[in-house]
């Protein structure tokens, strides 16, 4: 399902326009990217230059500080198998310290994933290890059947994970202890939901992606005519999505009186937390107006922007580990140094020390909003072009695209050209160190960052990262040229066949209408109006620009048109 998208983006876009050019500066709370306080990445063609890990040096230490590193470790010995038994024995990487089984589990968190036990949990673990934080260990939970892989590697191993954490300089690894607890939803609904209500449940975070908030694209209300939320809402058991979840456990706990708890937001979604406190409260104004509107009058529902780039682990990262660093681990996560969290303080329940850890926090939406923007539009608009374009080209990596001199030209243009100056000002930020530092990331030849992941659900990210974009230069006059050429080679890969003749699979939740859409003819995605709205097929300029850029790529390909659009 696609994400928030207005109907009229063109609307939309004069909206804000309007209202940036009335709207009054304010000083900057934290930086997003001050040059005072980051060693600046400068970009280069083929050497990688690590970026912060935090945006100030001294985070940097918190979040990292005691990580073994491959210029530290021994030669290891047989591999060991990952759980607390083993702990003490691990000589090569960082292990937890902090007694876990005498912590509560203040956190609920649903979706178990590879982001968030690269980002979530990891700030988690550095309290609990660094600051002796008694309160707040996570209970992980996931609700779907295919997870079943997470839940069988995880217990076995006391729900201990590793962090490879992969830099040109060198690859560290720590041990994530944080994670104290594991419930598998179509094992025991029941304890899912008791664990929710239960009073040391303060906060319940999660990521189920933005399919999972079963937003209606047109109304940007609940999609009560979903099979799953329908079946939910007529009580059906177990639950079959994250909001039936959410609401018995927040009946129970109004029934016993207690507050509900804080429910965060951690996915990649412009205005996360707004999205689930509408989609939850009308989920129970279905169910008990009264408990809705506790709900709406008693709970929170911070606003964030995460980020982190986390690929998929894959049988080559597991063996890396177990011989480079001794640890035989099921399901190690893989990441970069860099990490961020921008952070809404508002939470009912109290809430972990995370600045304490690094993470940002703001005192009001506006702000997580200007700092979303910024990340959205370069970092996802940025991954959106090399990710299409280098697909249909017949790129693999990341990296690899953005270490072709066409490619990464063609990428710092679009940002410093066509996306940069539609941005906030933010006093005390600098956007043009935090492209450099995009460039840098996106450099690292030892994440091997698949393409296939860059490109997943599309119709998700499209609507959010780049069409935007292409409205608010409509309304300025602005240029927009490359910005049309990223969504015409994702018109282009809905096809599923490369530049070269290859197949490859679309992974995408609307991949049977995307495609009939593209048999139809080159413009004919455009009509899609839950992804482009109502007006942007009228404008005449844009229709232009994206029937030369289809055309082009079919006739060309996309090697060739990034070349000429660079």
């Amino acid at each position: 399902m696609p994400p928030q998208v207005p109907r009229n983006l063109l609307r939309a876009a004069r909206a804000r326009a309007v209202f940036q050019s009335t709207r009054p500066s304010r000083p900057a709370a934290v930086r997003f990217q001050s040059s005072e306080a980051v060693r600046r990445t400068q970009e280069s063609n083929n050497v990688y230059n690590a970026p912060p890990r935090a945006f100030s040096q001294r985070k940097e230490e918190k979040f990292t500080a005691g990580t073994a590193s491959t210029s530290q470790r021994q030669t290891p010995a047989a591999p060991l198998k990952l759980n607390s038994k083993n702990l003490s024995q691990l000589q090569n990487v960082t292990v937890p310290t902090y007694q876990r089984e005498g912590v509560k589990q203040g956190i609920v968190h649903v979706g178990v994933g590879g982001f968030h036990r690269a980002h979530l949990a990891a700030y988690v673990d550095t309290l609990l290890e660094q600051f002796n934080v008694q309160d707040w260990s996570i209970c992980g939970v996931d609700l779907q059947p295919f997870a079943a892989p997470m839940r069988d590697a995880l217990k076995p191993q006391d729900n201990l994970y590793t962090i490879i954490e992969r830099a040109a300089e060198g690859t560290t690894a720590r041990v994530c202890g944080s994670i104290t607890d594991y419930l598998f939803a179509p094992d025991s609904s029941e304890a899912v939901i008791a664990k929710m209500a239960h009073p040391d449940t303060h906060i319940v975070s999660m990521t189920v992606t933005e399919s999972g908030y079963y937003m209606n694209e047109n109304t940007h209300q609940l999609q009560t005519d979903h099979p799953d939320v329908a079946a939910d809402l007529a009580g059906e058991q177990p639950p079959r999505t994250v909001f039936g979840y959410l609401y018995a456990a927040m009946e129970r706990r109004h029934a016993a009186g207690l507050r509900p708890f804080t429910v965060l937001s951690c996915d990649n979604m412009q205005k996360n937390g707004d999205i689930s406190r509408n989609m939850l409260v009308s989920f129970a104004r279905h169910q008990n107006p009264e408990v809705a509107d506790w709900i709406a009058n008693n709970g929170a529902f911070p606003n964030s922007m995460v980020d982190r780039i986390t690929p998929r682990t894959n049988d080559e990262d597991k063996v890396s580990l177990a011989e480079n660093f001794g640890v035989e681990d099921a399901w190690p996560v893989v990441t970069e140094p860099f990490h961020q969290w921008v952070l809404e303080d508002k939470f009912v329940d109290g809430r972990p020390p995370f600045e304490k850890a690094g993470v940002q926090i703001v005192p009001d939406v506006h702000k997580v909003e200007e700092y979303e923007m910024i990340k959205l539009r370069l970092l996802n608009g940025s991954h959106s072009a090399m990710g299409y374009a280098g697909q249909l080209a017949g790129f693999t990596y990341i990296h690899e695209v953005i270490g072709h001199p066409v490619y990464r030209q063609f990428v710092i243009n679009m940002m410093h050209q066509e996306v940069k100056p539609l941005l906030p000002q933010i006093p005390g930020v600098s956007v043009d160190d935090y492209c450099n530092t995009l460039l840098g990331r996106f450099s690292n030849p030892t994440l091997k960052d698949e393409l296939p992941r860059i490109c997943l659900g599309g119709s998700g990210k499209i609507p959010q990262f780049i069409m935007p974009s292409i409205a608010e230069q409509i309304v300025a006059n602005g240029p927009l040229r490359r910005l049309t050429l990223v969504a015409a080679a994702w018109f282009r890969y809905n096809s599923g066949i490369d530049d070269a003749g290859k197949a490859f699979k679309v992974d995408d939740p609307m991949v049977d209408e995307l495609q009939a859409r593209a048999a139809e003819g080159p413009l004919a995605q455009l009509e899609i109006k839950t992804l482009f709205g109502n007006d942007l097929r009228d404008d005449q300029r844009f229709v232009s620009e994206l029937k030369a850029a289809l055309e082009g790529l079919e006739r060309e390909g996309a090697l060739a048109m990034i070349e000429k659009y660079a």
